[in-house]
């Protein structure tokens, strides 16, 4: 990682604060399962899949949880460039742009500038994560029928991030010495999502060549 990179991590730019994990839970022992074969330098593509006994949800809100708190760390590190003058609307090239939707203020998909969609998107995340009816911490208490489809949004969202960061911010990254840290996050994100189906095809068209030399 260089300087430049370290500095900037270092200061911890998420938008929010990260949550973690308590030790002494079966998440926590599941989470560091996950960081285990990810330093091991196991293949990304073996490491996501479900270990042998565990529980389909609890290995996906450990990811999800992960996801949200690196994806927010890398696009930290490269708000500065991303504003409502720079990026008015929240896109993927000209092709794709992606309007924001919730149950309060904005009940119709409303367009917004980046910087504004992302930090709804963060506020969102955050919501759920932290709601004990979505993401139970408890051994023993079940998730609820609907937690895989707030999983599947949650990870969908995600990835749009990864399309406006890839298509309008890449140099940014690029000059900041990311690069290899970010599309090893991709990957790891792709290889996961695809392994359990957790986001249309459609969502993935955006980074589609990109991916395909990246990750086949």
């Amino acid at each position: 990682m260089s300087m430049a990179l370290k500095q900037v991590f270092n200061k911890d730019r998420t938008f929010r604060p990260k949550r973690k994990f308590e030790p002494g839970t079966q998440r926590f022992d599941l989470h560091k399962k996950a960081q285990a074969s990810l330093n091991a330098g196991l293949d990304l593509k073996m490491a996501v899949q479900l270990p042998h006994g565990e529980d389909l949800n609890d290995w996906v809100a450990v990811h999800v949880v992960d996801f949200f708190n690196r994806i927010n760390l890398i696009y930290g590190t490269i708000s500065d460039s991303c504003t409502d003058q720079t990026c008015p609307v929240m896109s993927g090239g000209p092709r794709y742009e992606y309007r924001w939707q919730d149950e309060h203020k904005y009940k119709r998909p409303t367009a917004l500038s980046a910087p504004k969609y992302m930090s709804l998107l963060m506020d969102w995340i955050e919501v759920q994560v932290n709601n004990e009816n979505i993401f139970p911490t408890n051994v023993g208490t079940p998730f609820p029928k609907t937690f895989m489809q707030v999983a599947k949004k949650i990870l969908s969202r995600l990835f749009r991030v990864f399309v406006h960061v890839y298509i309008h911010h890449f140099d940014r990254v690029s000059q900041m010495g990311a690069e290899a840290h970010v599309n090893t996050c991709y990957k790891h994100f792709y290889y996961f999502v695809t392994e359990f189906n957790l986001t249309d095809h459609k969502e993935l068209e955006p980074l589609k060549e990109m991916t395909s030399r990246m990750c086949h």
